[in-house]
C-alpha cells in the first residue's frame, strides 16, 4: 500500500491538521477500510522475549492507539504486537491545540499532547472485549495533577492486570511537567519498587506474571544511563524500551516547526535513539530484553536497531509518512534480509553492531 498511499492518501490526509488526520486514520481502521496485511509467517522472525512469544519483532509503539480503540486492526496490518496508551487513571484533555506538528522535510513529528486520554475505565472496557489472542501491551502513566504519581502507576498495574500482555511504565514523556524527574535514581528506585511489588502481588493471586518494561528518554547523560541500568538490574525489571521522543532539534531542516515545544520523533530520532539503545545494552548485559524505538522507517532501520542491541522494535511516527502498508513491508523486508544474511533466526543478528552504535554521538 505504500505507493498508493504516498500518491493519494497521504496528500489527502496532509490537507488536514495532524491531530484531525490521526483521528481519521483511527476511524478508517475501525471501519475496516484499511485492508489487512496478508503474508505467510516466517519462523525465522519468531522469538520469545520476556516470556512472550512474538510472531515477528515489529510492534506499534504507544501514542497512536491511546484509548485502545483499534489494537486488533493494528495487528492485522502485520505488527507482531501493539501497545495502547499512555493511559492515566483519570481522563484528561492534554495540552491545548495545536499540539502535533509535521516536519515534512525531515519526516519527523513534534508533539506536546500531554497524555490526552479517556482514562483507565474506558481503555479497560475495550481491552476486556477483545476477541483475538494477539499481544497487546498497556502503557501506563500519571495524571498531570496527581498528588502521588507513583500511586497512579500502581493503579495502572492493578486495573489492567487481567487484560495486559505486558506493561510499560512511561516516565519519559517530555510533555508532562516533572515526569522525567522519575528517571532520577532515587525516584526511579521508589517507582520500580512500588510497581513491581504491585505486579508480584497480582501475579500471586492470578497465577500469571505479566512483564513490566520501563520506557526511557533519549536525552540522558552517561550518569543517568548508569543509574537507570543499575536500578533496572537490581529490581529485576523485565525490560527497557529505548526510547521516547527527544527535546533535541539538532540537524533539522524545518527550522520553523523546530521552534515548537514538545518531543521530536520520526526519522530525525533514529541515530540518537539507536546510540542510546546500544549504550544501554552494554550497561545491562545480554539477558535483559530491550525494545528499540525511534525512526524505524524500513526493514533496514528495524534490523539496525536489532544489530545495536534490541530484541524487538517499535514504530509510530514513520507511518505518518509511509502509510498503513509500512509494517507489512518491514516484516517482508526482514524476511528478505534473513535470506541475504543466511541465518536461521533474527536473534543471531542481535548486537552485531552494538559497539559501532555505542560510541556514536548523542
Amino acid at each position: 500500500m505504500i505507493d498508493p498511499f504516498k500518491r493519494v492518501a497521504r496528500k489527502g490526509l496532509f490537507l488536514f491538521d495532524p491531530e484531525t488526520a490521526h483521528g481519521m486514520s483511527i476511524a478508517a481502521l475501525k471501519s475496516g477500510l484499511v485492508p489487512a496485511c496478508r503474508m505467510t509467517p516466517d519462523p525465522r522472525l519468531r522469538q520469545t522475549v520476556a516470556g512472550l512469544s512474538f510472531e515477528n519483532p515489529l510492534g506499534m509503539a504507544a501514542g497512536y492507539d491511546k484509548n485502545a480503540e483499534v489494537p486488533e486492526a493494528l495487528l492485522k496490518l502485520g505488527f507482531g504486537f501493539t501497545e495502547i496508551g499512555t493511559v492515566t487513571p483519570k481522563p484528561q484533555p492534554g495540552n491545548p491545540r495545536p499540539r502535533i506538528f509535521r516536519l515534512v522535510e525531515d519526516e519527523g513529528v513534534i508533539n506536546r499532547l500531554g497524555f490526552n486520554n479517556e482514562g483507565h475505565d474506558a481503555a479497560y472496557r475495550r481491552l476486556a472485549a477483545l476477541k483475538s489472542g494477539g499481544i497487546v501491551g498497556v502503557n501506563i502513566g500519571a495524571n498531570k495533577d496527581s498528588d502521588d504519581r507513583i500511586a497512579d502507576y500502581v493503579a495502572g498495574i492493578r486495573r489492567f492486570y487481567s487484560v495486559a500482555r505486558y506493561f510499560t511504565a512511561n516516565i519519559s514523556s517530555p510533555n508532562t511537567p516533572g515526569l522525567r524527574d522519575l528517571q532520577a535514581r532515587e525516584s526511579l528506585a521508589a517507582l520500580l519498587s512500588a510497581v513491581l511489588a504491585a505486579r508480584d502481588e497480582m501475579a500471586e493471586t492470578s497465577g500469571r506474571k505479566i512483564p513490566v518494561f520501563l520506557k526511557i528518554a533519549p536525552d540522558l547523560t552517561e550518569e543517568g544511563m548508569d543509574d537507570i541500568a543499575a536500578e533496572a538490574l537490581s529490581h529485576a525489571l523485565d525490560g527497557l524500551i529505548v526510547s521516547n521522543t527527544t527535546l533535541s532539534r539538532e540537524g533539522l531542516r524545518d527550522q520553523r516547526q523546530a521552534k515548537e515545544a514538545g518531543g521530536l520523533s520520526g526519522v530525525p530520532l533514529f541515530e540518537k535513539s539507536t546510540a542510546v539503545l546500544a549504550r544501554m545494552r552494554k550497561r545491562v548485559g545480554p539477558a535483559l530484553p530491550i525494545i528499540g524505538v525511534g525512526g524505524v522507517s524500513s526493514a533496514e532501520t528495524a534490523l539496525e536497531k536489532i544489530r545495536a542491541g534490541a530484541d524487538l522494535v517499535q514504530l509510530y511516527s514513520c507511518m505518518v509518512y509511509e502509510g498503513p502498508g509500512l509494517p507489512g513491508d518491514i516484516v517482508r523486508g526482514l524476511s528478505a534480509l534473513m535470506d541475504r544474511e543466511k541465518v536461521g533466526s533474527i536473534r543471531e543478528l542481535r548486537d552485531g553492531r552494538m559497539d559501532y552504535w555505542a560510541v556514536r554521538k548523542i
